[in-house]
């Protein structure tokens, strides 16, 4: 089982926690945290694009000039989509873009990017973070004192401070252990896990 250090904010030593293998120790699978990405990003896709098919274009069905003698192609409709503001063909309509990719792959995708965290040295378990009230500049300091510049706090229990905290801040992000997820572990640089976290991401990843 690998052993990593607990700090504390001023990044001292308090302790040791020793992670499981099955979670910690995972041969990266990277096509496999690729589908899981992809399929995050493409089920937040609001689908919402849409255009006028010929039968909806606000036109009338009167031919539009005689059949013969102007020495133009012949129209039936200003509704072709050879028209200017005619209809449009194959064009998209809404969708909805969600995939869900079945659980023990994303749990597989989840246990990679979190072993790849530990072997690049970019995991950091503290053993508390409390804040006494809402404050964005006192979250950032704090960040900061540990050596951090964008990365993502992992809290066990809903924590009203840290998210309201953080929620202003483009390079830190707050997650409970319920909403851990590949796309926003790889979009920052560092993990930081509150040291009561563990058992429920353990809880999580070993079904």
């Amino acid at each position: 089982m690998p052993t990593v250090d607990v700090v504390n904010l001023q990044l001292q030593k308090v302790g040791e926690v020793e992670l499981p293998e099955a979670i910690w120790s995972v041969e990266p699978k990277i096509h496999l945290v690729h589908e899981v990405v992809v399929a995050q990003t493409r089920s937040r896709r609001s689908g919402s694009a849409c255009t006028k098919t010929r039968a909806e274009v606000a036109f009338s069905n009167h031919k539009p000039y005689s059949q013969k003698k102007t020495g133009r192609a012949r129209a039936g409709t200003r509704r072709s989509p050879l028209w200017r503001k005619g209809g449009t063909i194959f064009g998209p309509k809404p969708r909805d873009y969600f995939y869900r990719p079945p659980a023990k792959i994303r749990r597989l995708a989840l246990k990679s990017v979190l072993s790849a965290k530990l072997k690049e040295n970019e995991l950091l378990i503290v053993d508390a973070f409390e804040l006494a009230e809402i404050k964005t500049k006192v979250f950032a300091q704090s960040m900061k004192s540990l050596g951090l510049t964008k990365a993502v706090l992992v809290t066990p229990d809903p924590d009203r401070h840290l998210e309201m905290s953080a929620r202003n801040l483009t390079n830190f992000s707050v997650l409970r252990v319920d909403g851990l997820n590949c796309y926003d572990l790889l979009r920052h640089d560092q993990l930081v896990i509150l040291k009561g976290s563990l058992p429920a991401i353990e809880e999580r990843l070993l079904k």
